[in-house]
Formats: structure tokens, C-alpha cells, sequence
């Protein structure tokens, strides 16, 4: 069946991660628990910081997870309500930090009109909030080419446990295998697979390497730049 709807992860697929979410996690755990370096280091490893790279580790917790995951890390004597509570705090806290250093990959513009001039829905799915993303994206001036933008609070059960992908097939009308999920990590492409899209294409733009992606997706490309050029070549 033909694809024509795209959905995108957002953090190592649309804009670059590292760049943007080291220094803002670690500048929040240091201002959090009042920490120096040392011990900034210390409480982020468990949920995937490299220190010796200063990156997030593909498929960690940093890297694709969502910010009650990071929270339930951080502070594991919290109760599941406190733990919702608390990420709620921060994630208003993370987008006002974050979104005055969002990057591109790429110029989004140009990838985002070849797609619309094949007919594609576009869309976002992110284990980021819904309210980053959007700010993102506005901040980017892109948010007028997506349908739908799908926050980790926006479903009951974020990425991959494919609700994203259902959520986006009922906004657009499309079968989830006429959707082409793309990421940079594990979980984007089994939420493709678990949400029954039509295609799982992969993204060497973030954490995830070849290596760690490949068996899971239809496709690797380099970044969402090559996309346009795979969906003709489908057709």
C-alpha cells in the first residue's frame, strides 16, 4: 500500500540533540539538587550520559525516554504521583530552557515541501512533552507543515507502544500501513512496528548508529534529507 503520511521523532530526526539536551539536562540536575560537575555526572549515567563523549547513549533513557522516566531515575523515592507531578514542574522548566537553543539538522523547509508536493501528512511523534515540541517547532517556524504533533503526554502510553502511530492514523484519516514512521533510535522504529506502519525508516542524524537500528528498519538513511528521494523511488 502507498505511503502518505510521515511521521517524525523529533530530537536526532528534525533537530540536533546533543547540542541541545546536554547542556540543558545537566544545567537542570545541577540547579535541582544544587550539584557540581562531579555530581551532575553521577546522577545522569544511570539514565545514559556518556561523560567521556558528553552525549546520551542510543536507546538510553536520555536519549529516547520520556521526562517521568528521567524523574523516576533522578529521584527514586517518589511515588508514581509525585513522579507525574514532579515532570509536569520540569517539563515546563526543560521548555523554556531548550527552545531558545533549538537547531535544524538541516533546512527543514525544503525536505517539508518536497514531502507536501508528494501528498504527504506530515506529523511529529516525540517522547519529548507535546508542549516542547510545539514550542520547538514554532520556534523553528515550521509548526504549519504537521497535522498533528504527539507529545509522551499525549497518548497513555508513549513510544513504542505504537499508540503514537494510531493517534495519527484516526487525525488523518490514513491506515497506519499508509504511515512511514522515521527516527534516529530503537524505539521510533518499533513503535512503527508496533503500531502497524506501513514503513520504519531509520536516521544516522542522532544517537542511534547503523548498527543499532538497521535490523529493526525498511530503510537507513543517512537524515530525513534523503527521504523525499525514497518515497519517489517507492511509488
Amino acid at each position: 500500500m502507498a505511503i502518505r503520511g510521515v511521521l517524525f521523532d523529533k530530537d536526532g530526526t528534525l533537530i540536533e540533540m546533543d547540542g541541545l539536551w546536554v547542556p540543558v539536562i545537566k544545567e537542570m540536575v545541577a540547579e535541582q539538587f544544587k550539584a557540581g560537575p562531579e555530581e551532575v555526572v553521577r546522577r545522569l549515567e544511570p539514565a545514559g550520559y556518556d561523560a567521556v563523549t558528553d552525549s546520551f547513549l542510543a536507546g538510553s533513557v536520555l536519549a529516547a525516554g520520556t521526562t517521568q522516566q528521567l524523574v523516576a531515575i533522578l529521584w527514586p523515592e517518589l511515588d508514581e504521583a509525585a513522579v507525574q507531578k514532579k515532570s509536569k514542574i520540569l517539563s515546563k522548566a526543560l521548555v523554556h530552557k531548550s527552545t531558545d537553543r533549538v537547531k535544524a539538522l538541516m533546512p527543514l523547509h525544503d525536505v517539508f515541501d518536497e514531502l507536501h508536493a508528494l501528498g504527504m501528512r506530515l506529523g511529529i511523534a516525540t517522547n519529548d512533552s507535546e508542549g516542547s515540541a510545539l514550542s520547538h517547532i514554532a520556534h523553528l517556524g515550521i509548526e504549519h507543515y504537521f497535522v498533528d504533533v504527539i507529545g509522551f503526554d499525549s497518548v497513555d502510553v508513549p513510544k513504542p507502544s505504537g499508540q503514537m502511530i494510531v493517534r495519527f492514523a484516526e487525525k488523518t484519516g490514513l491506515l497506519p500501513s499508509e504511515i512511514a514512521m522515521v527516527g534516529d533510535n530503537t524505539h521510533d522504529l518499533e513503535e512503527a512496528r508496533n503500531g502497524g506502519a506501513g514503513l520504519a525508516i531509520g536516521v544516522l542524524s542522532g544517537n542511534g548508529s547503523r548498527e543499532d537500528i538497521a535490523h529493526l528498519a525498511d530503510h537507513v538513511l543517512n537524515s530525513v534529507a534523503e527521504l523525499p528521494a525514497l518515497l519517489r523511488k517507492l511509488e
